[in-house]
């Protein structure tokens, strides 16, 4: 679930066409986990837990952070944002906050930390504060809201560089993005400010097509930008892990998060990813010392599973949504706009019945007006592939309250490139999402 954030402002597929065709407000406000980080050993912490280097990592910059546990595999990711000297803040899911939050707790750095946990999904009738409103312009015609909130040219912010903005003659924080595979912005500032700049965001981009994009849609713009959202955190097993998962609430996310689909394993390391199948390979840089790092310069001479989009079989999925309209076996249904059920999606995908990939993040593209998901491959694997995507689970489905009695059913699938639009592909910036 997306917190607080209306489920549509209008309709979904509206809403994912804008992003492609004129121009989109994104509110990021609720659903991610702030961790701030303040003191003279902030970078030193952020250094030992990323594999990514940090030589050059001056204030005001950004950058993609995925820490990994000692076996070299993904626990996480998010945004990280040199805020000013000794202050940083991660932004993202709530895996790597945690993962944060205990080596600032446990491993003797001089730092203090703040969290701001994300929203909560059924807030009670309580009122929701964070520390900061946090929104997205994006899309072909972001730039001209940007500048016409601004009251003229924007001076140039390079790609994940911080910068500023003017709105209703507030100097607004910057950082140079592109979801929607379109140069944008990502702004933030007090959470009580939130709704006079969202009206002047939406007043401004008026006469430019702005569209307000509510949780419904949001998620699924990573199906045509290429980002795998949500891997199970692989925390579960190993002796070094054993003191952080002593750590961890039993009602934290690693405790209570869901694991989902075709594909069953007994051991659950099969469900781990390191960065090289997401796609963050070109960010390894073993110019440091980093948890992880033994392990990953060892993986890193292997062959490795490829980050890939599957573009699902018109006809196969219609299977699916007939079923409903027949006496006889139910298939697992497709919710749309995003389809996946559990916070970890692991399906089958096969070659003539040998396994060949996992499919883990499944929704529908209105502009590609197809059925999409995200996943991996093995290396020898090709684009054009025709594979086989096993939908449901076995025996019935499992006890989650998300699954009805259904039976699995092979959908046929094309191996596709990431990102899988055409346009994202061909003017994104360069980096994780196109490696």
């Amino acid at each position: 679930m997306y917190p607080v954030v209306p489920a549509e402002y209008s309709n979904w597929r509206d809403e994912q066409r804008a992003w492609r065709e004129s121009c989109v407000l994104f509110d990021q406000s609720h659903h991610m986990v702030n961790v701030y980080i303040e003191g003279p050993d902030a970078l030193k912490l952020v250094t030992h837990l990323g594999f990514n280097s940090f030589s050059k990592f001056p204030v005001d910059r950004a950058k993609q952070l995925a820490p990994c546990g000692y076996s070299g595999h993904v626990i996480g990711d998010g945004i990280l944002f040199h805020l000013e000297e000794n202050r940083l803040v991660f932004v993202g899911r709530a895996p790597a906050a945690s993962w944060i939050l205990f080596h600032a707790e446990t491993g003797g750095y001089d730092v203090k930390t703040e969290k701001d946990d994300r929203s909560p999904s059924n807030p009670g009738g309580k009122p929701v504060i964070r520390s900061c409103y946090r929104y997205q312009i994006q899309g072909p015609n972001a730039w001209q809201v940007i500048e016409k909130l601004n009251g003229g040219p924007v001076a140039e912010i390079k790609f994940f560089n911080m910068g500023a903005i003017q709105i209703a003659g507030q100097k607004v924080r910057a950082l140079r993005h592109g979801m929607a595979g379109a140069p944008g912005l990502e702004i933030w500032g007090p959470y009580e400010e939130r709704e006079e700049i969202r009206a002047r965001i939406v007043e401004a981009g008026k006469e430019f097509g702005i569209v307000q994009v509510g949780a419904r849609a949001y998620a699924t713009n990573t199906l045509e930008s290429g980002w795998i959202p949500s891997p199970l955190p692989a925390v579960y097993t190993g002796e070094k892990m054993k003191a952080y998962r002593q750590w961890l609430p039993a009602a934290s996310y690693e405790g209570t998060g869901s694991l989902g689909g075709s594909f069953y394993s007994s051991n659950i390391e099969d469900y781990y990813m390191t960065p090289y199948e997401l796609g963050y390979g070109s960010f390894v840089k073993f110019d440091h010392d980093f948890i992880g790092r033994e392990a990953l310069e060892k993986i890193a001479s292997q062959p490795q599973r490829k980050k890939v989009t599957f573009a699902w079989n018109k006809s196969d999925v219609m299977k699916v949504f007939e079923s409903l309209f027949e006496t006889g076996d139910i298939y697992k249904f497709i919710d749309l706009p995003l389809s996946n059920y559990t916070s970890a999606s692991y399906d089958k995908v096969l070659i003539r019945g040998k396994m060949a990939g996992l499919s883990m993040f499944s929704g529908y593209s209105y502009n590609e007006r197809s059925m999409l998901s995200l996943g991996v491959v093995e290396p020898d694997v090709e684009i054009g592939t025709e594979v086989t995507l096993v939908w449901g689970e076995e025996g019935g489905g499992s006890k989650k309250t998300t699954v009805e009695r259904h039976k699995q059913l092979e959908i046929r699938a094309v191996v596709s490139p990431v990102p899988y639009s055409k346009v994202v592909r061909e003017t994104y910036h360069e980096g994780w999402r196109s490696h």
